[in-house]
């Protein structure tokens, strides 16, 4: 069992670091930032590879940097101790793109692709790199570690459903059906991104205002709900709707943005009313959360629906980290580069 463990979630535009102690699972110091895989990866190409540092020691030196500075919130060393990396890390503009795991997928690890480096002088740190998991027509990366993490912490509390849609929403929310303990098959939706792009890009621009996202008020509560139950196959005509709601002057912005959020939120949650069979497991952040418990609320769907704490979901990413790292030395798939 190891003591303690540096858990990194390394999205594509965030960076978050935690001092883990890998027995309880309990969080003991973080660094977060917006130094993600994109900024760190325009850096390299930018500084890096024209001076000749290969892209693996540009974001090894990265890191080496954010974990000095936990150390220094920590006011203690952290030489030795083992990191993992998930998220965007293992991708084609990470640190080293290594293979996805393939479905099916199982909830204990076991078949987890990583890849294993040995501390060494520049670097006093194991690193293991984890990689994501691919169907035959999609990829997640960072999602099936919580997953992992999530479903151990259910087994903890003999909560666990065996047959069951893991929801995790987000810029590319995950639909991930799984079935006695494995992963068989997940769906991506672009649900955030098509939001930002309609209500920042888009001619739909000047009908809304995001300055009120967290305001839940009648009105505003009453618009999204409406854009839930509008939703339907005729999306893309659904959405000039959002248009034409300010130009009449049926709602105002601020409204018209819940609008359009009920509109896409809708749209994803819609089809499930159709898998009677499956339970649903609701995995949001604090952000989010409030929206998609209403929509799956006025969908009829909360019923069958387990809705996780954002504190366990939190905490889910780091149980999957502790695991795939516990996991490594046994019947983990290991990558490991050429001098081991």
């Amino acid at each position: 069992m190891i003591n303690y463990l540096l858990c990194c979630d390394w999205g594509t535009s965030s960076f978050r670091l935690r001092l883990i102690d890998g027995a309880t699972y309990e969080l003991l110091e973080e660094v977060t930032g917006q130094q993600g895989i994109a900024t760190v990866f325009d850096a390299w190409k930018n500084t890096g590879e024209k001076n000749g540092v290969s892209k693996e020691q540009f974001f090894r030196e990265h890191l080496k940097r954010q974990i000095e500075g936990l150390a220094g919130k920590a006011a203690q060393s952290l030489d030795q101790i083992p990191v993992t990396v998930s998220g965007m890390a293992s991708s084609s503009i990470g640190m080293e793109e290594i293979p996805y795991a393939t479905l099916p997928f199982a909830m204990d690890g076991s078949r987890a692709s990583v890849r294993h480096f040995e501390a060494d002088e520049t670097f006093p740190h194991e690193l293991l790199l984890i990689s994501g998991v691919q169907s035959q027509e999609d990829v997640m990366r960072g999602e099936e570690t919580q997953l992992i993490g999530l479903a151990a912490l259910l087994d903890q509390e003999g909560q666990r459903p065996s047959d069951a849609i893991f929801i995790f929403p987000g810029t590319h929310s995950k639909h991930m059906y799984v079935r006695g303990g494995q992963l068989l098959n997940f769906e991506t939706y672009m649900t955030g991104e098509v939001f930002k792009l309609m209500a920042t890009h888009s001619i739909l621009k000047d009908s809304v205002d995001l300055r009120s996202l967290s305001d839940f008020s009648a009105g505003n509560l009453a618009a999204f709900r409406a854009g839930v139950q509008e939703a339907d196959s005729a999306l893309l005509n659904r959405l000039f709707t959002v248009r034409t709601n300010q130009l009449f002057k049926k709602i105002n912005k601020q409204q018209n943005a819940f609008y359009l959020s009920g509109l896409l939120i809708g749209a994803e949650l819609k089809p499930l009313r159709a898998k009677e069979n499956w339970q649903l497991v609701l995995c949001s952040g604090t952000n989010l959360f409030p929206f998609y418990q209403q929509a799956i609320t006025d969908l009829k769907l909360v019923d069958r629906t387990t809705f996780i704490p954002a504190e366990v979901i939190d905490q889910a990413a780091v149980v999957g980290q502790v695991i795939l790292f516990q996991n490594q030395h046994s019947n983990v798939s290991v990558y490991r580069n050429e001098s081991d």
